[in-house]
């Protein structure tokens, strides 16, 4: 069975994430779940459950130096929701979160990843969230954003029941091994 690492950031969306997470074991992915550490603050009360859901731990940091993965090695990585402070960070390779460090080595071990952006349009007329989502493909990333992908929509406007995570689990499936 393929591995998936589905990671998790801190937009409305993740709050639904056991929805994906069972999408993706029916269609025959192991699904590891990692969270930012805010996205794992606002799941902490169901951290058990997801972990019944997945079979492996919930993870938001680091493994100490010289302890064993409690992961397997992932096939494909899906960041969703990815928000506009994760999409800058992992552009500009800033690692300071367990999710960000996975994301950003797991493109210098051609690992393939799909992310989908959750953020309003104030932050999309930021000038470094477009660099950040045209570096991330120059990296090879999967980036639904946009036509085909999320749209972004206007501050307090957010709809979390309708994040596409169909599109997501679409795009994974496309590099099933």
């Amino acid at each position: 069975m393929a591995t998936l690492y589905l990671f998790g950031s801190a937009a409305p969306p993740v709050h639904d994430i056991a929805r994906p997470v069972a999408d993706a074991r029916e269609r025959g992915w192991d699904v590891c779940l990692g969270l930012t550490p805010t996205a794992h603050g606002w799941l902490a009360a169901r951290t058990a459950e997801l972990e019944r859901l997945t079979g492996h731990p919930v993870r938001s940091a680091y493994k100490r130096p010289g302890t064993e993965d409690v992961w397997p090695p992932a096939d494909v990585v899906a960041f969703a929701p990815a928000t506009f402070n994760s999409v800058n960070s992992w552009a500009l390779g800033l690692t300071g979160t367990f999710v960000i460090g996975v994301v950003a080595e797991a493109v210098g071990k051609d690992i393939p990843l799909v992310t989908m952006p959750c953020v309003n349009a104030a932050f999309v007329r930021h000038r470094q969230f477009e660099r950040s989502v045209a570096e991330l493909r120059a990296m090879g990333v999967e980036v639904l954003y946009g036509e085909g992908g999320f749209v972004p929509h206007e501050p307090g406007l957010s709809r979390p029941g309708a994040y596409p995570w169909d599109l997501l689990l679409d795009a994974v499936d496309r590099f099933r091994t």
